[in-house]
């Protein structure tokens, strides 16, 4: 269909408004994709791309030998599935229960508490659960102790580490993630609930047959673009927390290419685990949008 003469005038403000935002992303995004060069050469900082020394794949199987890539790459997919599956469960979860609350003002008390923590940086919250969660007086262990249990050492015990990222992280977004959930609950036509109500649905039923179906393509939705996320175990909130005793069970890609490019300042290397990463979380970002349009009948374009 022809567009109305002139109307690309009326629109005119609102595609400047895309400027700022198209700008930006071209400078931060598009522009740092020369570096992905670093990732092929030995690339020495005094003589740029052009004059460092190209080396084929050489980088990226010096990667694949490093004795640590393969627990580095379980605990990035471990932490990244555990958080994935807490971050759908817990907020559908909770917006069923705020959907049962009818007293207005105790709703909206609690949505803001729980949204609170998503607008925190983890450089706040890493100094809280430091805090609380300290082995001689934090609040958690002095809790634990109530009941005759030892002190634990959640940022320093290899068992405990990446479960309390997981549990902290959920924490964190779970209450802003909540608001999906509370969207798609209000598109569900409520005289479906009135009619199972008159069959004589109690509110366990009508949540079993009615509400769960409702909302069936938002979960599904959700769930599958959450795979392209299978590599990003969240580098802040580790950065943050994580220290030489966790290592072992919460050294993830990022943290390991902050250590290499930064710290130990093997640009080269750090460029090529980089590009690694990217191309696994691109083939698995096009197979989340696949199965998203198959299943639950999503699209971009």
């Amino acid at each position: 269909m022809r567009l109305e003469t002139g109307s690309w005038k009326r629109n005119l403000a609102l595609h400047a408004m895309l400027v700022p935002g198209a700008v930006f992303i071209f400078l931060f995004n598009y522009i740092p994709l020369a570096g992905i060069a670093m990732s092929f050469q030995k690339f020495i900082p005094s003589k740029g791309w052009f004059g460092s020394k190209w080396v084929g794949l050489d980088n990226f199987t010096y990667m694949l030998r490093l004795p640590d890539i393969g627990q580095v790459i379980y605990n990035t997919v471990l932490i990244a599935v555990l958080k994935i599956l807490c971050g759908l469960i817990v907020p559908f979860l909770t917006a069923l229960l705020l959907n049962e609350i009818r007293n207005g003002l105790i709703k909206k008390g609690v949505q803001t508490l729980i949204y609170l923590p998503h607008f925190l940086s983890w450089v706040i919250l890493g100094g809280i659960l430091m805090d609380i969660l300290s082995m001689q007086d934090g609040i958690v262990n002095r809790f634990l102790g109530l009941f005759g249990i030892e002190p634990i050492f959640f940022l320093g015990s290899n068992a405990w580490f990446p479960y309390t990222l997981v549990l902290s992280d959920t924490w964190k977004e779970f209450g802003f993630a909540t608001i999906v959930y509370l969207a798609a609950l209000t598109a569900i036509d409520p005289t479906l609930h009135e009619a199972a109500y008159v069959d004589g649905a109690g509110r366990w039923r009508q949540t079993l047959h009615v509400t769960l179906p409702g909302m069936a393509p938002t979960i599904v939705l959700l769930a599958v673009l959450s795979l392209g996320n299978v590599l990003n175990a969240g580098f802040d909130q580790v950065f943050m927390l994580y220290s030489p005793q966790v290592y072992e069970s919460g050294d993830i890609i990022d943290t390991l290419v902050y250590r290499v490019g930064i710290v130990e300042t093997q640009y080269s290397i750090a460029a090529a685990v980089g590009l690694f990463k990217s191309v696994i979380g691109f083939v698995l970002i096009a197979m989340s949008y696949r199965l998203a349009y198959k299943y639950a009948n999503y699209r971009i374009f």
